[in-house]
């Protein structure tokens, strides 16, 4: 069973998928503190300066008012928090952004490497004029 594991970890899929994993959690880390400590603030200063991340309101509980959304789940209200879930939806769209711009930005990498080695390895074939003085020759030989 040793010996399978030992396998299955030195396959280079698993490798290039925890290499991956590292790289994402890297990667969100970075997406977070950007929606957080940049688009959030401006967010917040075109709605008039409010942090729109803590907005909730209480489904079940008492909650006094102005608490911070982690006041009431410690004080054990039941609340709807839609503030987390648009932050939520940043995020994404952010990380999904992104993603498009790096596939694409790999897209264009790739496809001029094919071309380069397409047109390193093209065989280049007899120009128009080599192939017209092919056929003149080929037409004296003929009439001879």
């Amino acid at each position: 069973m040793l010996k399978e594991f030992k396998e299955f970890i030195a396959r280079g899929n698993v490798i290039d998928l925890a290499v991956g994993i590292i790289i994402g959690a890297a990667f969100t880390a970075i997406v977070n503190s950007l929606v957080a400590d940049l688009i959030n603030p401006i967010i917040g200063l075109m709605t008039g300066g409010t942090d729109f991340s803590g907005h909730y309101f209480v489904l079940k509980g008492n909650v006094p008012d102005g608490a911070s959304l982690q006041a009431a789940r410690d004080a054990g209200a039941s609340v709807f928090a839609y503030g987390s879930f648009l932050s939520a939806i940043i995020n994404f769209l952010i990380i999904a952004w992104a993603v498009f711009l790096l596939v694409k930005a790999v897209n264009r990498v790739q496809r001029s490497v094919v071309q380069k080695k397409a047109e390193e390895a093209a065989p280049t074939g007899p120009t128009s004029e080599e192939l017209l003085l092919q056929i003149r020759d080929e037409l004296r030989a003929t009439r001879a």
